[in-house]
């Protein structure tokens, strides 16, 4: 038996419908959206006494259903179909008096003007806009055209939909140009996903006088999770919103039958503001042996690390779900731009709307577990935030690290999960004599910075291998005399800062583009300048081609630690130009022929990383690699002089003085700072 139509166009034939429903029989055809389902949004805009129209009915229990609950019990049906009007005469003739079924085209209705408050659709408009060609769009504005001459003032269009693009657009577009209130409810899903996996809408028109020269449209959206609608401000907007929604189902279906073979993130956002809550990512682990317990958890990362390898990366992920010992982990970062009470809160946001990311298999009613680091959610505190014509909008935040340390954090909101600069904080101390202050009961506020910044902590693995480069200078076992440094990127000021006061008779010029950047590194980094610490606010291109034709060989060390700004580029450190052959010369020149070129290399276009390693190793006969682990940062050492070819072992050894050199009584140094090790894992380029 062959229900479905020879082409779509016959969905809006009165002949195919006659032959569907005298084939299909007695039997109620509904095409989606069941009344258990629709009947939270009907309840919301049919009132008991209502005169409702219900357009292109079929044999579908829908208006039955309402009539049976006691919703509304003055409805009329009309349908094309002979063979469907017929079937429902007789299911309802002597059991409902107050419903009628009409056979009428819709397109050109018998009723009077304003005769109905309601005018209910399932479907029929999506059957009837099956594609954009002239001959259709005609009938779809002669439908809507009847549907607001039959509605009363105040009135309500109701139509069920899969809110293809198209047909939402049409629609859309129609009624809010008429003048009419706008609002697309995403109906609550059964939860049978076997079923039907696309969600179902329903469009609310509500009908109001026109008022000549008034541009101004209301478009609401109100997703299955609130009752309270959100404003959208156009209607592109509104289509995007369910475009989401939709791809979030079809997700939602494909991960509850087949593991996934990557990991799939997504955005779920706050209801007020729209803007991004919670970050996901779904992790699944293919090694680990399903058991009842160890099929699905949930993990909070704490505040603040979400840009750490293990939760910031794909591997880091991996490795985080593998050791976790779940079939399936999901991952949850939080927003710096929102608030939460705590992990029990989050639990309990999260708690229903995780189970629809939950694996194949999963045995029912199995609680799932939330779980983190220490069992909290740690703390983020947002110092400052600012904004820069060059960098962008910037903020500066503390967070609480791994067990009690706490660091500060500057970070660029284009690239939200890259901390641009980061310190350690030093914890308070009292002073000689004072006593410690009795405990508060009071737990103390996240806002209170904990202390100084420590200028004696380098943070970031890249500068701590930047400074192990620093060996290639004078002798074997000595620490290098008096120093001409150049620095390129200021950032927070953490490399030049070491620099400036590790080595004592080095003199540090720092270049940094932003005027904004020494702002914050001043204010918020403990960076000061002196006599033996300058800034220079300029181009580091302009600076070093100045130098180049005016004082050539005078840096014994010249840094490059400046970010790109460009994120189409596969290259995030340094920017293109830097690394240009013809560029590289100038920085050589300005090298003294015993110096030590070093670039923090961040490249993930493994093309553009062999053209950068080949115009370097054109200027620079020695070159090094020193790779950092778990990040994309790789150190590059350059030496243009005499010096000849030094192995990973002697670099060590080198490396190895330098920090005895660099350790002197009453001068903290941390003990995760062994410069050996940074240097004995060097390729030789």
């Amino acid at each position: 038996m062959e229900l479905l139509p020879r082409s779509p166009a016959e969905f809006g034939s009165a002949r195919y419908w006659d032959r569907f429903f005298r084939q299909r029989g007695q039997r109620p055809f509904e095409w989606y959206g069941a009344f258990p389902e629709l009947c939270p949004v009907l309840h919301k805009y049919v009132r008991p006494r209502d005169k409702v129209l219900v357009v292109g009915c079929g044999n579908s229990e829908l208006s039955e259903q309402m009539y049976d609950v006691g919703m509304c019990q003055d409805i009329v049906n009309i349908d094309v179909s002979d063979a469907a009007v017929r079937q429902m005469r007789e299911r309802s003739a002597s059991t409902r008096p107050g419903m009628s079924y009409l056979l009428m085209d819709m397109l050109h209705m018998d009723f009077p003007d304003a005769h109905f408050q309601v005018v209910l659709d399932k479907g029929t408009l999506d059957a009837l806009l099956t594609d954009e060609e002239e001959a259709t769009l005609a009938k779809v504005e002669q439908m809507f055209a009847e549907i607001s001459r039959v509605l009363q003032v105040g009135g309500r269009y109701l139509c069920v939909s899969l809110a293809q693009a198209h047909v939402l657009k049409k629609a859309v577009e129609y009624f809010s140009q008429e003048g009419w209130v706008v609002r697309v409810h995403q109906v609550a899903s059964s939860g049978d996903k076997q079923q039907f996996v696309l969600p179902v809408f329903v469009y609310v028109m509500t009908k109001f006088r026109k008022v000549p020269g008034s541009a101004a449209r209301i478009l609401e959206i109100c997703p299955e999770e609130q009752d309270r609608p959100l404003r959208v401000e156009s209607a592109e907007r509104l289509l995007a919103a369910v475009k989401d929604r939709q791809h979030y189902a079809l997700l939602c279906s494909q991960i509850s039958k087949t593991p996934c073979r990557e990991q799939v993130s997504l955005d779920l956002c706050d209801r007020e503001s729209g803007k991004p809550r919670y970050t996901l990512h779904v992790v699944d682990s293919p090694s680990v042996k399903p058991s009842r317990d160890n099929h699905f958890a949930i993990f909070i990362i704490p505040q603040g690390r979400e840009t750490e390898w293990l939760f910031g990366t794909e591997e880091g992920r991996r490795q985080l779900a593998a050791s976790a010992g779940f079939g399936r982990l999901l991952t949850v970062a939080l927003h710096r731009e929102q608030l939460y009470e705590g992990m029990a809160a989050i639990q309990a946001e999260l708690s229903e709307k995780v189970m629809e990311l939950a694996p194949p298999g999963l045995p029912a009613r199995q609680q799932v577990p939330f779980l983190s680091v220490g069992g909290d959610i740690g703390v983020r505190a947002v110092r400052h935030r600012g904004s820069s014509a060059l960098s962008g909008d910037f903020v500066v935040e503390d967070v609480k690290g791994d067990g009690s340390c706490y660091f500060r954090r500057l970070i660029f909101l284009q690239n939200r999960n890259v901390v641009q600069s980061e310190a350690r904080l030093l914890a308070p101390t009292p002073l000689p004599g004072q006593k410690k202050k009795r405990k508060d009961k009071k737990k103390p506020s996240p806002t209170e910075p904990p202390g100084a910044i420590d200028k004696s902590y380098l943070c970031c693995e890249h500068h701590k291998a930047m400074v192990a480069g620093l060996c290639l200078l004078g002798g074997p076992d000595a620490l290098p005399g008096e120093l001409a440094v150049l620095v390129v990127g200021l950032g927070g000021g953490s490399l030049p800062l070491f620099v400036h006061d590790y080595f004592s008779q080095a003199h540090v010029a720092v270049v940094e583009i932003d005027p904004s950047m020494l702002e914050v590194a001043t204010r918020w980094f403990g960076f000061c300048q002196g006599e033996r610490m300058q800034v220079h606010v300029c181009d580091g291109l302009d600076y070093v081609a100045k130098l180049a034709a005016e004082a050539p060989a005078q840096y014994d060390a010249i840094m490059f630690d400046v970010d790109s700004k460009d994120l189409t580029v596969g290259m995030s450190c340094p920017p293109p130009a830097f690394v240009e052959e013809p560029f590289l010369q100038k920085v050589k020149t300005i090298l003294k022929p015993e110096g030590v070129f070093v670039l923090n290399l961040v490249c993930r276009d493994a093309q553009l990383k062999e053209l950068v390693l080949g115009a370097l190793r054109a200027v620079f006969p020695l070159l090094y690699a020193r790779r950092i682990q778990g990040e994309v940062n790789e150190i590059l050492l350059c030496q243009a002089g005499p010096v000849g070819q030094r192995s990973p072992v002697e670099l060590g050894a080198r490396a190895r003085a330098l920090e005895g050199a660099l350790r002197q009584p009453g001068r903290p140094w941390d003990s995760s700072y062994v410069l050996a090790d940074m240097l004995q894992a060097v390729l030789v380029l």
